[in-house]
């Protein structure tokens, strides 16, 4: 692949510019972006090699489209329409049904790699992208059989390159699950935000109180709603589910305080404490 073209130069698509180039340093790395600054930025930190528009598309490769999933709904039928008959289109969103669904009748579904990096921080914008973050993290691929055999090889060999492992989901799967392992996560640490912020009005207070503990389960309420608020419209059905199973197990939790149920809640959270063995396994 010689020509890439990053369509969004933030967290996500910045952190591949640097490592593919790292990589394969005879690689051009266009940018292409709604925001003349955000292209400027992005060159100055050399995470691109040049500005582009989508006309342009036409002359890539590889195109790597990490924008919000509302906007890649939009733009994925174009991106298609202009891409060359040996061009490969990625997505990097954070769900999977609607982008799938978009481009399924599309002439060009073939040029199409549905892709999720489980891989991020709460920062954003080009200054957030760092190298290194796809290593030993998993990307999510659905609908591989849709996508041409020798496109697919290109887009694995890439990935593999910078640390990556692979894993195949159909994209109904994909949305359920990913509801409860980031979705549910990221709705904790805004509410969490919300409920400190409203209760303690003294911003002294919350900054000399706030242990590590509380610092690292709110981190992601400093994620940008920008990006995640149309993640939480396109997966509304699977979101509300499992917000009511979350609210219900806070519900459960409070009815045990109220009845001194201590023995109860000990039983409760030392069950729960298996998630350890869970997470150190997927390190």
């Amino acid at each position: 692949m010689k020509n890439i073209y990053m369509i969004g130069i933030g967290l996500i698509g910045g952190s591949f510019a640097i490592d593919i180039k790292k990589n394969n340093p005879d690689v051009v790395i266009h940018g292409i972006s709604r925001k003349d600054e955000t292209l400027n930025k992005a060159l100055e930190l050399n995470l691109i090699d040049k500005k582009a528009t989508l006309d342009d598309i036409e002359n890539a490769d590889l195109v790597i489209v990490s924008i919000p999933v509302d906007a890649t709904v939009k733009l994925l039928p174009t991106i298609l329409d202009k891409i060359s008959d040996d061009g490969l289109v990625i997505d990097a969103g954070s769900t999977k049904e609607e982008i799938c669904k978009v481009v399924e009748h599309h002439p060009k579904r073939r040029n199409f790699l549905a892709c999720h990096p489980i891989a991020g921080t709460e920062n954003s914008g080009p200054t957030a992208a760092i190298s290194g973050l796809y290593v030993g993290k998993t990307n999510i691929i659905c609908e591989v059989e849709k996508t041409t055999f020798k496109l697919q090889e290109k887009a694995l060999k890439l990935f593999m390159d910078i640390g990556m492992r692979i894993r195949y989901m159909d994209p109904v799967s994909h949305d359920k699950h990913i509801a409860y392992v980031s979705h549910l996560s990221h709705i904790s640490s805004f509410m969490l935000g919300k409920t400190v912020i409203n209760k303690a009005k003294n911003e002294r207070d919350i900054f000399d109180m706030a242990g590590s503990g509380f610092a690292s389960t709110v981190r992601l309420a400093k994620s940008s709603p920008a990006m995640w608020t149309p993640i939480f419209k396109q997966n509304k059905e699977n979101v509300i589910e499992t917000l009511e199973e979350y609210i219900n197990n806070l519900q459960q939790f409070k009815e045990l305080m109220q009845k001194d149920d201590f023995s109860e809640i000990f039983n409760e959270m030392e069950n729960t404490n298996y998630i350890k063995q869970i997470l150190n396994g997927i390190k």
